[in-house]
């Protein structure tokens, strides 16, 4: 008997808050390796289990926790069950909570970071839910403002903890933070190892250790993500998958889609046609 596979993962551009990517999915062979997010993930599981590894540490979540990866937090993910798991998200901008924590602690904070990978808080389920609901019942922009407004002040009181804006980095850090700069300003370019280690005053070993010890992911791996994030901005602008491989530095169009598919779910085609900005009455 043929396997016939059950996957599936849409995507949205919701016109709330300038543009708010997010994704229904149901997986049951779906790997995810090592990928980041300019947003934050902040997803329910409807049912089934999902087990991944933020920031080095390894999570399990299962039918109606809630999920916190933070903005460019490194993360995996799998099925923590034979039988897959099923998930909403929403990954908002970490500018979207900077507007709101300015208002309530009078511009002393920045975006919140949220210390927990998994909590349970049927309150949040439920405001999660009703958005997701209501954006596929096409309710109005100001109603779907409205509930994650409350959504995101509900996470940001009750599961995060706010940081003052960091005035000092070491300098072995800020160093390392430069190669990282550049793999994110040019992520197209072949650039070398000799030369990032250059840039980080490290040896090309130690640049490899230090960088994976402070960003829990290789250099290698780093720059594949901000392809990934260019890529999926000309995807969203019309540009044709051939013609993002070529431009976001990919060998050819199969090792595109073969990284995309592993970060999102979703082959670059698919994903083109369905993140379209989702326009609400």
């Amino acid at each position: 008997m043929s396997h016939i596979s059950k996957e599936k993962a849409e995507f949205k551009i919701v016109d709330a808050f300038n543009g708010l990517e997010i994704v229904d999915a149901d997986y049951q062979e779906q790997t995810f390796s090592k990928h980041v997010h300019e947003g934050y993930t902040i997803g329910v599981i409807d049912k089934g289990a999902q087990r991944f590894e933020r920031s080095g540490s390894t999570h399990i979540a299962d039918e109606n926790s809630i999920i916190f990866v933070n903005a460019d937090d490194v993360h995996t993910g799998e099925s923590a069950t034979q039988d897959g798991w099923r998930y909403r998200a929403m990954y908002p901008h970490p500018s979207h909570f900077e507007s709101m924590t300015n208002d309530l602690y009078d511009g002393q904070f920045n975006a919140p970071y949220f210390n927990h990978a998994v909590v349970k808080d049927p309150q949040l389920s439920a405001q999660l839910r009703l958005l997701f609901t209501q954006i596929d019942s096409n309710a109005s922009k100001l109603l779907i403002e409205t509930i994650l407004y409350s959504i995101m002040m509900h996470m940001t009181l009750r599961h995060s903890s706010m940081k003052n804006t960091p005035d000092d980095i070491s300098g072995s850090k800020q160093r390392l933070l430069l190669a990282k700069e550049y793999l994110d300003a040019y992520p197209e370019e072949n650039v070398s190892l000799l030369t990032l280690a250059t840039m980080a005053g490290l040896s090309q070993f130690h640049f490899i250790r230090q960088f994976k010890k402070v960003f829990y992911i290789a250099p290698h791996s780093y720059q594949i993500q901000m392809r990934l994030k260019k890529a999926k901005t000309l995807l969203m602008l019309g540009v044709k998958p051939v013609q993002v491989a070529a431009d976001c530095g990919f060998h050819d169009q199969s090792h595109f889609n073969r990284h995309f598919k592993k970060a999102m779910g979703t082959s670059p085609s698919k994903f083109q046609k369905q993140a379209v900005l989702y326009k609400m009455p």
